[in-house]
């Protein structure tokens, strides 16, 4: 296998695992036990299924830890294209986004500790620490909101890096692209319009299966590696 479609494979098969586990915890965990404007409804959920609870705190951990190893399995595949813009996808998809997913983490760390009540927190009653952790558990969901600031920019690069390659079809980065731009209107409406929060999603939808699209690609057809001309063929024969 020639080195540029392993390294496409490669980068694929991690994307594709992120995907997949990216939402267990944005969109699974909150639907089965967060139950909106009820605190005491909500720490009863997370006791009941606490490994669940726990699992998407895993799985969080696990994705900061996936988009780290993407960009530089991407970093690895396009720096041949474009150093610059290569490099731009490592920190905006990479060094911007993990922090993000390790510390958002510990909201709900600091969610599960108050819900189990340990002897320390003795100070609050128990509608207190109820609240408290609803609060840490809105912070989670704050922070997946700043979070896809960086992960619409990213796209940008990665789209454009696409486009540039030769080896990956054009149609493939103009749709990352937009999906950048469908991220971005996610995070400026959940942040500044709220109310507005579901309706943009189900408008950027479709520009965000974009990812889904390119990670399929990248495993299942790899990089389209054009023949290179043999040194002792007659000049007239090169391709």
């Amino acid at each position: 296998m020639h080195p540029l479609d392993k390294a496409a494979r490669v980068a694929g098969a991690i994307y594709l695992c992120e995907i997949a586990i990216g939402p267990f915890s944005l969109i699974y965990v909150p639907s089965a036990l967060f139950v909106s404007g009820n605190a005491g409804a909500t720490a009863h959920n997370i006791l009941t299924h606490e490994m669940l609870f726990r699992f998407g705190i895993a799985a969080d951990l696990l994705c900061g830890l996936l988009a780290l190893f993407l960009v530089l399995s991407l970093y690895r595949l396009f720096k041949g294209v474009d150093g610059d813009r290569a490099v731009l996808v490592v920190v905006l998809g990479g060094l911007m986004v993990t922090p993000i997913f390790f510390v958002n983490a510990l909201n709900w760390v600091a969610a599960l500790i108050l819900v189990r009540g340990a002897d320390f927190l003795n100070a609050f009653d128990q509608p207190q620490r109820e609240a408290l952790a609803m609060l840490f558990i809105r912070l989670h969901g704050q922070g997946n909101d700043v979070n896809e600031i960086f992960w619409g920019l990213w796209l940008f690069p990665f789209g454009a890096l696409v486009m540039q390659s030769g080896f990956l079809p054009r149609l493939l980065g103009l749709w990352l692209i937009a999906g950048g731009f469908a991220y971005l209107a996610l995070s400026v409406s959940s942040l500044l319009a709220p109310r507005y929060a579901d309706l943009a999603f189900g408008i950027a939808q479709p520009a965000l299966f974009g990812e889904i699209a390119i990670a399929l690609w990248l495993t299942i057809k790899g990089a389209k590696v054009r023949p290179e001309p043999h040194a002792d063929a007659p000049f007239g024969l090169q391709h």
